[in-house]
């Protein structure tokens, strides 16, 4: 039996996983397809492209359907005491410049093709909750559901869906629109929050939804 098939199997024998579904108002959120994490060449990226080719055909539907969409990124000035010291502390030696402000490797990956009005949330921890205007700026409007991609799974993706709970958003992962370096990792994480915290369902269904909303 997988790591993976425990999990599952575990959480269901004790009654997990109920589903929340989709509510009225939804926004999209992609969270950190920035180049420090999809480009190849950078030691903090993965092969995402799957997941960026998913997570556009998502944005394509929100787009159509005017459903609001928000990206973030993390970004921290050199040398600066500007948030997160302790969790900087905890990564690698000598990749800060993959997080400078205005460098191309803190641009939201290409691939999305972000359109004007589409707002960058920059943050400087997990969470794009943490620290961030985001749950002011989708309270303003109203919105009740928050569908999420990007990377990764395990980090940054798993942070922002606790605290979406916890903001009593209905949290919804497009399952293959999230990635992350450690399969393994990216698997059990995903088995966790659909578990305890949020919907992890297909793109299709996804689609599905925003295709209502038109």
């Amino acid at each position: 039996m997988s790591d993976v098939t425990e999990v599952r199997r575990l959480y269901a024998s004790k009654g997990f996983g109920k589903r929340t579904g989709f509510g009225e108002k939804p926004a999209v959120l992609v969270i950190d397809f920035q180049r420090t994490f999809t480009d190849a060449s950078s030691p903090w990226g993965a092969d995402l492209q799957p997941q960026l080719r998913e997570t556009a055909r998502v944005l394509a539907a929100a787009r159509k359907a005017q459903v609001p969409i928000f990206f973030t990124n993390v970004s921290y000035e050199p040398d600066s005491q500007d948030g997160a010291r302790l969790w900087q502390m905890r990564q690698p030696e000598g990749l800060a410049r993959f997080f400078v402000p205005g460098t191309e490797w803190v641009e939201i990956d290409g691939a999305l093709e972000r359109q004007h009005g589409e707002i960058v949330i920059t943050k400087k921890y997990p969470s794009a909750f943490f620290g961030t205007d985001l749950c002011s700026r989708l309270n303003v409007q109203r919105i009740d559901t928050v569908i999420i991609t990007g990377c990764t799974t395990s980090g940054c993706v798993r942070a922002t869906v606790v605290d979406g709970i916890s903001y009593e958003f209905r949290v919804i992962v497009a399952k293959e629109t999230v990635g992350d370096r450690s399969a393994l990792s990216h698997e059990v994480s995903l088995a966790d929050i659909d578990a305890k915290y949020a919907d992890v369902v297909s793109v299709e269904e996804v689609l599905e939804y925003l295709r209502s909303r038109v």
